[in-house]
């Protein structure tokens, strides 16, 4: 296959998948993951994609599209985002089972776990091939349907996995905070977090402090006492008043 075939090839799988792991890509091209890795370099530089770590994903031109695609949101509030991911790491043992959701606050605690010895299951398609190659993990991936756009399995298939497993730990991610609770964008991903909550002894929602007085397509949870929320600056009197009411906890994560 000619340099020119493989970026061809590569090309067409993303404009079509949105998202391409480094593994797939090499499995396709019948080639290795270092010259994946440059080829992908190539065609990041000519505008079509974004490069990260164990992929890439479509760079998309609608401005409403980017909205829902995971590394624009990634970029979001990243110290903020780092900030709660350092503590939400620090909260996870080695040993412990651990569900990890397809939000990008998630990912930004999945990167800070890898040196952790876990049993990890997630629905994200960026944590999984974050994973691949790590043999201090052993990582459980969900069935399901892929929603591209998001990098996450969703639907019927998905929760009956949740369904049948235990976990002592649920890492989430939410769309806004209000006294009611967490709510999320999206029918599936809340029915997804539904099961993921069940099947956890405890659940830890990663927070940043733009999510708060924020409501979404559907509530995904009220506060209970199994559930903790970790953010980066104290939510209004209201919100807090509810948590505390609920026996829920509330964390505050500080920067450097």
């Amino acid at each position: 296959m000619t340099t020119k075939q493989r970026l061809d090839l590569i090309e067409r799988y993303i404009r079509e998948h949105k998202y391409a792991d480094l593994h797939t890509l090499a499995e396709r091209c019948e080639t290795s993951l270092s010259t994946i890795r440059r080829a992908l370099d190539t065609l990041e530089t000519r505008g079509l994609l974004r490069r990260h770590h164990g992929g890439a994903t479509l760079v998309e031109t609608d401005e409403r599209a980017r909205e829902y695609d995971f590394i624009a949101r990634d970029e979001r509030q990243a110290a903020e985002k780092h900030a709660i991911a350092r503590h939400i790491a620090d909260l996870v043992q080695p040993g412990m089972t651990v569900i990890l959701d397809g939000g990008t606050s998630v990912y930004a605690v999945a990167r800070l776990l890898v040196a952790k010895r876990l049993q990890v299951i997630t629905n994200s398609l960026p944590i999984a091939a974050l994973y691949a190659d790590l043999g201090s993990l052993e990582t459980i991936v969900t069935g399901g349907s892929i929603d591209s756009r998001l990098g996450v399995l969703v639907g019927p298939l998905c929760e009956q996995s949740l369904g049948q497993i235990h976990a002592d730990l649920a890492i989430l991610g939410g769309a806004g905070v209000t006294e009611a609770g967490v709510w999320n964008h999206n029918a599936l991903i809340v029915a997804t977090q539904r099961r993921m909550i069940a099947a956890a002894e405890r659940t830890v929602f990663a927070i940043d402090g733009s999510k708060f007085g924020r409501k979404a397509l559907a509530l995904a949870t009220g506060f209970d006492p199994r559930l903790c929320l970790v953010t980066d600056r104290a939510p209004a009197p209201a919100i807090a008043a509810s948590v505390r009411a609920a026996k829920a906890t509330l964390e505050i994560a500080r920067a450097d």
